[in-house]
């Protein structure tokens, strides 16, 4: 039987830790997954993720949302791209914010595709490019600060497992757990995750 996730409550600083429990749960890199990241820092996270997926020997799947339509060479200004971009995100099952040095600064792209994720109500996983665990509160945007996302370090283990598990946990939440703000995976999973 795979795990599924519970939250425990009242973890000090105010964090949410997610564990392991027993129950089925459906793959969610079954379905699209469309990344957010700086483009011009942060492209080289995206193209490893790109990587990990192409390479036969590692384990790792995901369906990115960018490949269903390739606009790049016919790119005609903001309103078209934020049309085309918008179309890619409302096919996806969740939503990828690669978190860099400069991510909380951005804000014609990518400020606006983590609004348009959360209006969308898609789940959001925060993956930090500097491998830590839980929200990094010098890079994370703001208004992901405290969103209803689990963050985890960039480290294939940990966003397989969180491509795994975090959709359908997230749809699973109410309104009040949703509430509660970002989430993060416990140091066990952590360690297991640096080790990989």
């Amino acid at each position: 039987m795979m795990p599924s996730l519970l939250f425990l409550e009242n973890i000090p600083c105010g964090r949410h830790e997610i564990i392991p429990r027993e129950g089925g749960v459906e793959m969610g890199y079954k379905n699209p997954a469309y990344v957010v990241f700086d483009g011009d820092e942060d492209g080289w996270a995206y193209r490893f993720m790109r990587g990990w997926k192409a390479n036969e020997h590692v384990e790792f799947d995901f369906r990115d949302a960018h490949d269903l339509d390739n606009m790049t060479s016919r790119a005609q200004g903001e309103q078209y791209v934020k049309r085309h971009l918008r179309d890619r995100m409302s096919q996806s099952s969740c939503i990828i914010v690669l978190v860099g040095e400069k991510t909380k600064n951005l804000y014609k792209y990518v400020r606006w595709e983590i609004e348009l994720a959360i209006s969308l109500d898609l789940p959001i996983i925060g993956v930090n490019l500097n491998c830590s665990n839980g929200v990094d509160k010098l890079r994370c945007p703001a208004l992901l600060r405290d969103h209803c996302a689990v963050h985890v370090p960039f480290k294939l283990a940990a966003i397989k497992f969180a491509l795994d598990y975090w959709p359908n946990e997230y749809h699973r939440l109410g309104d009040r757990e949703k509430g509660q703000g970002a989430r993060s995976y416990p140091a066990e999973k952590y360690q297991e995750w640096t080790k990989s």
